[in-house]
């Protein structure tokens, strides 16, 4: 197998949409409903956006956010945690008396999520007229990737104004998804699981049809992720289903893996990879934080993700 090296001509990547922080609940034995449970309750940055950009910074990749904060607590935690991690937080838009989103989610015993009620209202108040302020960066990105939780007037405007560049799209959930229907033809790379995919598409088909369908409205690239099953990729040329092996990393927190996924499906593109080490690259990184409770694994890196790419991956 080769192993992974770091790239040393340093490209940039702008990330656009939600930071938040974390509230998660893991009870210690199967969840009893309508009742208090004994557990543990744990507390860490994240948000779509700001997870993918914490997870490029561990593989060593310039990564500068651009998302809505509030001046509390949360807001001046997660701004102090993402400079610690290596994020640039320069161009985060911090906003007086507002409350800084939170995420609140309860696993089952197996780690899987079981509910969870985010309040993002924070993110209404990123407008285009911010976005407008950091056209510099924007313009000279990498990659921009952006999730679902901004407006639709943003991605209208993203769409318009960059449609040149690589962008790429978190779906985030399925009602958050249909927002960026409407401008699927400057999508380059999206990644979404098979709800928030059939969500977009409108109708239940197969993944094949599925990936069919975004590529006519100009997609690029798709990927679907399967939870166990694995991860459906398509672009213009080749598709498949790559799945792991019953052996790979014990699952504590599922919530954070679609975000690293979105990471190293963005590391591999940088490194100019072809579909299938993509793949097998970024559900490497997903599994490294599936391994920890935290929504953010703090040992992600290329090494830990090299490690797990020592797994026999089968098509």
């Amino acid at each position: 197998m080769t192993i992974v090296t770091e790239n040393k001509d340093r490209p940039f990547v702008v990330m656009i949409g939600a930071a938040n922080m974390d509230i998660c609940g893991v009870p210690s034995a199967t969840l009893i409903h309508k009742g208090s449970n004994p557990g543990t309750v744990s507390l860490s940055p994240g948000g779509v956006a700001r997870n993918i950009a914490e997870n490029l910074a561990r593989l060593g990749i310039d990564s500068r956010l651009i998302a809505a904060i509030g001046t509390d607590y949360f807001g001046k935690t997660l701004l102090r945690q993402g400079q610690h991690a290596g994020i640039d937080m320069s161009h985060i838009i911090e906003l007086e008396d507002q409350q800084t989103s939170s995420y609140l989610s309860v696993l089952d015993d197996g780690g899987d999520l079981l509910v969870a009620i985010n309040d993002m209202t924070i993110a209404d108040q990123l407008t285009c007229e911010h976005i407008k302020k950091h056209h510099q960066i924007l313009i000279e990105a990498s990659v921009i990737i952006v999730d679902t939780n901004i407006s639709e007037e943003i991605f209208a405007y993203l769409a318009d104004r960059y449609a040149d560049q690589p962008i790429m799209v978190d779906t985030v959930s399925a009602t958050k998804a249909v927002r960026i229907k409407p401008y699927l033809s400057s999508v380059h790379t999206l990644t979404a699981n098979r709800m928030e995919a059939q969500a977009l598409c409108g109708i239940n088909i197969s993944l094949t049809e599925m990936a069919k369908w975004f590529h006519q409205q100009g997609v690029k690239r798709v990927f679907i992720t399967l939870g166990p099953e694995g991860v459906f990729y398509s672009d213009e040329n080749e598709n498949g289903t790559l799945t792991v092996p019953k052996q790979a990393n014990a699952i504590l927190n599922a919530n954070g893996a679609g975000d690293a996924f979105m990471a190293g499906i963005t590391y591999a593109w940088l490194q100019n990879w072809g579909l299938i080490k993509s793949t097998k690259f970024a559900m490497s990184a997903a599994h490294v934080t599936l391994a920890h409770i935290a929504t953010i694994n703090p040992e992600m890196s290329l090494k830990t993700v090299n490690k797990t790419l020592e797994t026999d991956y089968v098509n």
